[in-house]
């Protein structure tokens, strides 16, 4: 089938930490209707349970899915796993004798129920008195136009005092963020942290400017033993350094014990690619979680790389390696709180990689843009990169889901 799309959203807890995905589907030649709401329930379940299952699309989480009265009065929906999913209701799902009966019975079976972009008034108080109990969420859309009214603080916390989670989505920058925070919202939607608030100090943490240094030696042609003396110099980055490649995930014969044995041995460029993550990392650790943002630079490194493979078979590792990098240091702004430019003005990185993160030049450039419409599930400009790339069938859409696969191995291996 053409243009099929599925897209997984993060949704963060007020700490930062990733709490649950939504999983979106889209295939734009259907009708907006009951039936493809259904529809898309239908696909976006199969494809978790049936494709690449639910370890490596959701690892330890659950997956808030959008389903329609349809699908939810089909006698189907008992025989779908309850601990993989939380039923997100439609707005437009009437409270009929039967639905009511419905949330009651998959509640009482263990599913965990939600509704989905709901009105904050008092007719929506009404309508579902009678379901209140069995909810444990409500998503509000902070971009709706009510959303800005005095009674909606109110209404959010007589639904925050019945036990219920309010989720707010649409959350795309720290304003909006905020803005959710002091409503009570206790999870947030949305790629708020990809879009960095810019401090007029130019000062940052010294490590990072440490890791930096790093990686611009190992990116230049320095002697070996100076980038050994410098790395020596910096103990707790050589401290994780080692004990990263004593992970178990490097199968070196010998224990590697000095920085020289770790630079033979592994190499200027995937050291130097550490060296990126160590920065998000350090940036946003919180009590041996596996950060949104690190999760998001990975996602970006691996479509980066699968999409330029699939375009140009013939790519080199150097092509390859810059395919990685416009990834990795593409949310290096958010970290810093400082201009994507002048980030790149003190590295040592090459014009097509530049080119591509400042003014989104070149193939790498147009990759840039499509990973970021694939990030936003912006359906119609990825069914334009498809044409123009005559990337027919499911394609493009087995590549997002491999990436997703491959970020959920991701973080469970940093995890260990």
């Amino acid at each position: 089938m053409e243009n099929i799309y599925l897209g997984r959203q993060p949704i963060l807890d007020r700490d930062g930490n990733l709490n649950a995905y939504e999983v979106l589907y889209s295939q734009r030649e259907k009708a907006d209707s009951y039936a493809h709401n259904d529809f898309r329930s239908a696909m976006v379940i199969s494809t978790i349970l049936n494709k690449l299952g639910t370890n490596e699309i959701l690892g330890e989480r659950r997956a808030f899915v959008k389903i329609g009265e349809k699908f939810l009065l089909n006698d189907i929906v008992f025989t779908i796993p309850e601990q993989f999913f939380i039923f997100s209701l439609l707005e437009d799902v009437p409270m009929s004798e039967r639905v009511v009966e419905r949330l009651q019975q998959l509640r009482a079976k263990g599913f965990i129920l939600a509704l989905d972009e709901i009105m904050l008034d008092a007719d929506t108080m009404q309508k579902y008195k009678e379901v209140w109990s069995e909810l444990s969420y409500v998503k509000v859309n902070m971009h709706a136009p009510f959303i800005n009214t005095h009674e909606t603080k109110e209404i959010i916390e007589q639904i925050k005092a019945k036990g219920i989670v309010v989720v707010g989505t649409k959350i795309e920058d720290e304003e909006k963020h905020e803005f959710a925070r002091n409503l009570g919202c206790g999870l947030f939607q949305g790629y708020f942290f990809a879009e960095p608030k810019i401090f007029e100090s130019k000062q940052y943490d010294p490590t990072q400017a440490n890791i930096l240094r790093l990686y611009r030696l190992l990116m230049e042609d320095t002697n070996i033993d100076e980038i050994t003396a410098e790395f020596e110099k910096n103990h707790a980055i050589t401290l994780q350094l080692l004990r990263y490649i004593n992970s178990g995930i490097f199968h070196f014969q010998k224990k590697i014990a000095s920085i020289h044995h770790v630079l033979v041995l592994m190499g200027r460029t995937p050291l130097a690619q550490w060296l990126m993550f160590m920065i998000y990392a350090k940036a946003v650790a919180k009590g041996g979680e596996v950060s949104p943002l690190v999760l998001m630079v990975e996602n970006r490194t691996e479509l980066m790389c699968l999409i330029l493979k699939k375009l140009k078979p013939d790519a080199g590792s150097n092509m390859l390696g810059q395919a990685y990098f416009v990834g990795v240091l593409s949310l290096l702004d958010t970290i810093f709180g400082r201009k994507i430019e002048d980030i790149l003005e003190e590295m040592h990185v090459d014009d097509m990689v530049k080119d591509a993160l400042l003014y989104e030049k070149g193939l790498l450039g147009e990759i840039y843009v499509l990973v970021k419409d694939i990030e936003q599930f912006h359906t119609d400009k990825v069914a334009l990169f498809e044409k123009k790339y005559n990337l027919q069938g499911a394609i493009l859409d087995d590549l997002v889901l491999e990436s997703m696969k491959q970020v959920t191995l991701f973080e469970d291996a940093t995890k260990l």
